[in-house]
């Protein structure tokens, strides 16, 4: 679709203002009587969660960096001494006042962004979910957000302590750091913070009116035209937000520069330390703000390059390149400003540009996978009521909580090989790579160790029984035993290959573990959780649900039971009301 031009566009603006008014009018009305009630929810339920936990943080962290045998003396001695209370201190303060911010910026903006959703196409009777979207969902999610608070505070936050305490392997190195050259990196660093904050500050104010009137510019050409995010209803919210609130944008810049400043300031006594130089520390200092300079002006599309000095800072030429390659060049700011160019003024419909949901979109997919694998492994046997019962209690379950999630990306890996993919096919018509990511740097850091394994697996031109053997070690975690007694055919016979796969298989669960450290991960997992133990009570013919009694009410919707009950009789359709009711 063209977007209207000349006095076309004109008109269509005018038609279109008294529309967008009222939108606009009725959103910021639910925002202002949401608002205040999401941030009380969000703050109470945060707060309590943090204040109730941060003694048992305070000790258990202190212990287990103590007992660590991956941390080396000297290291474990700064920690204590100087990280740790800065941390543990300023983390209650930090967590607040993140949720103060967050549940009122949540609690206003999100009925605002539900209103213009609900004029889009699919939806029956679009005056009355206009009125209704973005109420009582907006409250529902305000307690997921609680829980998922909650959950990362208590099992992932364990989950990394425990590996913290893993016994360090014969012929592996603790971490350690070398004391002598740790004043001169406090030296380096405190300097870096007096000269580099005021420098760097001083040029971000400099380029903020030109941010300012550049960034109105194409927001008053595209609101005019109707062209990019006026050119879709949905995006509507965004450019308004941004036309009348672009100055506090710009000065969030700013701000968030002068804070930018500290750290890239303080970096010099990381460079003071990894080079043992106190002299390249300084040269970094100096190096900051034209790094800076030529970053800024990557992104407002200004004259390539810097006119502030930059001298050396790295013994190794390489490494300065490889630190220099993290800022942004002319060719990926392009990309950059064009979130203010193409992105606004480009006709885009945000339904075709859906890059920032992605990552949702993956989490999904996999938790759909692990949902239809966990039910034929249920069929097969291979998943007991025991396994069940563990992952519930949240006293291990391996089987289900890592080993299943693990077995599902297994899957996609062996599909991806036989499809001789460049990347890891999601589904049939789905491939991830490289270039189509998620942007988040979370999806960076399994995606690529995901490809090396994919590669790996490629290499060992693994058989049927091979690919058998493997699945089950990584489904059953390495249980001898268990591994044994599902195998249709033996494993290979090779100790070698064995060592292979068994390694292939540990690394694919340490990948799963990582994954399953997502905030939103475990409450969409307990979902997954209570749905196979329901099929697995129904497979032995149990008249009502195993269920132990969790603090996740809200479990299984109608939904979810038709696409399984459509395979079935009517009479377990009827079983699913019944379900469905009783929860």
């Amino acid at each position: 679709m063209e977007p209207p031009t000349g006095f076309y566009a004109i008109w269509s603006f005018v038609l279109f203002l008294p529309f967008f008014i009222g939108l606009w009018l009725l959103g910021h009305l639910k925002g202002a009587i949401f608002c205040p009630l999401v941030c009380l929810i969000m703050t109470i339920g945060n707060s309590a969660i943090i204040y109730s936990l941060w003694p048992i943080h305070c000790i258990w962290t202190y212990y287990c960096v103590v007992r660590s045998e991956k941390l080396g003396p000297s290291l474990k001695f700064v920690t204590c001494t100087f990280l740790l209370p800065l941390v543990l201190i300023s983390w209650p303060v930090v967590g607040i006042v993140g949720s103060v911010i967050g549940g009122a910026a949540y609690g206003f903006f999100a009925p605002i962004f539900a209103t213009f959703e609900a004029v889009e196409g699919g939806k029956e009777n679009k005056l009355l979910h206009c009125f209704i979207d973005g109420t009582w969902t907006t409250i529902l999610k305000t307690f997921d957000i609680v829980k998922d608070v909650k959950n990362e505070c208590y099992d992932t936050y364990f989950s990394v302590m425990d590996d913290l305490l893993q016994p360090k392997l014969p012929d592996d190195k603790y971490y350690e750091i070398r004391l002598r050259y740790f004043p001169a990196a406090i030296v380096a660093a405190v300097l870096g913070i007096i000269v580099d904050m005021p420098a760097i500050s001083a040029v971000a104010i400099c380029k903020g009116p030109y941010m300012l009137f550049k960034g109105w510019n194409r927001l008053f050409h595209d609101l005019i035209g109707r062209e990019g995010p006026f050119l879709e209803t949905i995006c509507v919210p965004f450019a308004g937000l941004a036309i009348i609130l672009w100055p506090l944008a710009v000065v969030g810049a700013i701000l968030a520069s002068v804070l930018a400043s500290f750290f890239l300031g303080a970096y010099a006594g990381l460079v003071a330390y990894q080079e043992s130089s106190f002299l390249f520390g300084l040269g970094y200092i100096v190096a900051a703000v034209s790094l800076y300079d030529e970053y800024s002006n990557d992104i407002l599309d200004l004259k390539e390059g810097s006119c502030f000095p930059r001298p050396r800072y790295r013994k190794n030429a390489e490494s300065e390149l490889k630190s220099l390659s993290k800022t942004p060049s002319r060719t990926n700011s392009l990309s950059k400003t064009k979130s203010l160019t193409k992105t606004l003024s480009g006709a885009i419909s945000l339904k075709n540009n859906m890059a920032e949901f992605k990552a949702v979109e993956l989490l999904n997919g996999l938790f759909k996978e692990c949902h239809q694998l966990g039910e034929s492994l249920i069929t097969e046997g291979l998943i007991k009521y025991e396994d069940i019962q563990e992952a519930k209690s949240n006293k291990g379950g391996r089987v289900i909580r890592i080993g299943l999630p693990a077995y599902c990306l297994l899957k996609a890996l062996l599909r991806s090989v036989k499809a001789d993919s460049t990347g890891i096919l999601i589904s049939d018509d789905t491939e991830l790579t490289t270039t189509n990511r998620p942007q988040e740097q979370f999806f960076e850091w399994f995606l690529n160790p995901l490809l090396i394994i994919k590669e790996q697996i490629k290499a060992e031109n693994l058989s049927v029984s091979e690919e058998d053997y493997l699945g089950k070690l990584v489904l059953f975690n390495g249980d001898s035993n268990r591994v044994k007694n599902s195998l249709i055919v033996p494993g290979p016979e090779s100790d070698r290959k064995r060592a292979e796969l068994d390694a292939l298989a540990r690394r694919l669960q340490g990948i799963t573990k990582f994954i399953t450290r997502f905030p939103t991960y475990k409450r969409q997992f307990d979902l997954i959780l209570n749905t196979l133990s329901d099929d697995l009570a129904e497979k032995h013919g149990a008249s009502k649900i195993i269920r132990s009694k969790s603090a996740f009410p809200r479990i299984l919707s109608l939904k979810s039971f038709k696409g399984k009950t459509s395979n079935n009789s009517g009479q377990e359709s009827e079983h699913t009301i019944d379900l469905e009711t009783s929860s």
